[in-house]
């Protein structure tokens, strides 16, 4: 009896020595642990796992079981599966999706405002992105405090945001006064002065005309520069002066002056100098012993400007680009163009020209495309600063629609008077004007009529003013 016994203890506890063996579990170790956190969007990378039963590695037996959706917030698990002798044995990892993404606000407009003092802030709105909830603007909340609003939000993970705006109220800007009519005006001594007008504007206190002051007269009957000061503040202490210069001059002396000489014939030529007419023009007033005047502009070669001089002709100034929306977009911009012709017949003859000819003449109306006004304001303007300008009364009409040399030679002849001068506009440029010329000189000589060029002496033959 006492051996069964101790048969029987033996077997059991060889059966618990192998239940053991096959059923004592797998040691699973982690690395970064059981429970890791990854941020919403991140994807998962396993970090890494070993598995052992008795000391021996069962790691690369190891099944994954792998659900995240790392698009949506959760916990979700990582089942690690193995089979050791027919026994499968597993574990499991705890992966946290989160969201620690402040949320974004953006502000229509800018974050520091300026606005006029007697005016409130209009909000120009806003918008709050979040990564997970998206749009998420209608959760923004705005407090106001002193001179900011504050715009404060937060997402479903309790992740916050704010921006602040801070609205600053003054005015620095200085009102705008337009003046109506020219800021340079040009009257002949005895005429009449009369306002022309004017205009206040504030970016604050809008139309604030009515307080403009204005300081100083004019004189109409005292030749000299006077001097219109207009002054405005507006509410905040801003000031803005502007001012109008009014020159009173003596009126120049006109077509009709007794003092212009009769039965002369003045030869002009506008638009040069070009290769191929403007030499061979030269040639046949070198020929016939005649002098001309030549209205130059910053085309063609410096020679023959050069050889206009040499030979005792007038190098007048025409224009630099003849571009009529560049000469006439205002006062300044016709002397700017006047200057840079002037400045090349000086650099070629040393000699500062004077005698002026306007493009499209004074009496042209292209102007008023580009600046009301600006004719009668240059004809007084140029002649207070020492320049004469010559209009022409007889046009070849070379640079319309006549094109032939017989055309051109008529159109002079037809017009020509003994009583009075005989300005003729012609064009250096046009070759039925150089085949021309020749012969209306001779028809010139054969009638009793005399050439002479133009000089700062010459008396101004102008037209009138239709701009």
């Amino acid at each position: 009896m006492k051996k069964y016994v101790i048969l029987i203890v033996i077997i059991s506890s060889i059966l618990i020595a192998l239940a053991f063996f096959f059923f004592a579990p797998a040691k699973f170790e982690f690395k970064k642990g059981k429970t890791i956190e990854l941020n919403y969007g991140e994807k998962y990378k396993e970090p890494g796992f070993k598995v052992t039963k008795f000391g021996k590695d069962y790691t690369e037996k190891v099944k994954i079981e792998n659900k995240i959706n790392f698009k949506k917030i959760g916990e979700y698990e990582i089942i690690y599966k193995v089979k050791i002798n027919g026994i499968t044995f597993k574990d499991k990892r705890i992966v946290k999706v989160i969201d620690k993404e402040k949320p974004i606000i953006t502000l229509n407009g800018e974050k520091n405002i300026t606005i006029c003092p007697q005016t409130e802030y209009k909000e120009e709105g806003y918008k709050a992105v979040d990564d997970y909830d998206k749009d998420i603007t209608s959760k923004v909340k705005t407090t106001k405090q002193d001179n900011k609003i504050i715009y404060y939000v937060k997402d479903s993970s309790g992740n916050k945001s704010q921006i602040i705006r801070t609205i600053t109220k003054e005015d620095k800007t200085a009102p705008n006064i337009t003046l109506s009519g020219n800021k340079a005006i040009t009257l002949y001594l005895g005429s009449t002065w009369k306002e022309s007008g004017y205009k206040a504007i504030d970016n604050c206190d809008n139309d604030i005309t009515s307080n403009v002051v204005i300081s100083g007269s004019v004189n109409t009957n005292k030749i000299g520069s006077y001097k219109i000061t207009y002054t405005v503040k507006d509410k905040s202490g801003n000031q803005t002066i502007v001012e109008r210069i009014v020159k009173i001059i003596n009126k120049p002396i006109s077509t009709n002056s007794s003092s212009t000489k009769k039965g002369v014939i003045y030869l002009t030529f506008d638009d040069g100098p070009n290769e191929g007419t403007t030499n061979i023009i030269l040639d046949i007033l070198k020929e016939e012993g005649v002098k001309a005047t030549f209205f130059v502009t910053n085309k063609g070669p410096d020679y023959l400007i050069k050889r206009e001089y040499n030979e005792g002709h007038t190098v007048a100034l025409h224009t630099a680009s003849h571009n009529y929306a560049t000469v006439y977009k205002s006062v300044n911009d016709y002397y700017n163009d006047l200057f840079k012709v002037q400045d090349r017949v000086k650099r070629i003859t040393g000699q500062t020209s004077k005698i002026i000819r306007f493009p499209g003449g004074s009496s042209n109306t292209i102007s008023k495309r580009y600046s009301k006004g600006i004719m009668t304001t240059l004809t007084k303007d140029v002649v207070n600063k020492g320049y004469k300008y010559y209009d022409w009364n007889i046009d070849s009409d070379d640079a319309g629609s006549t094109t032939t040399s017989t055309g051109v030679y008529n159109n002079v002849i037809k017009y020509l008077s003994k009583n009075r001068s005989n300005m003729i506009l012609m064009h250096d440029i046009k070759p039925h004007t150089r085949d021309a010329l020749k012969n209306i000189i001779r028809y010139g000589k054969n009638n009793g009529y005399t050439f002479e060029k133009i000089t700062m002496s010459t008396p101004m033959i102008t037209h009138g003013v239709n701009n």
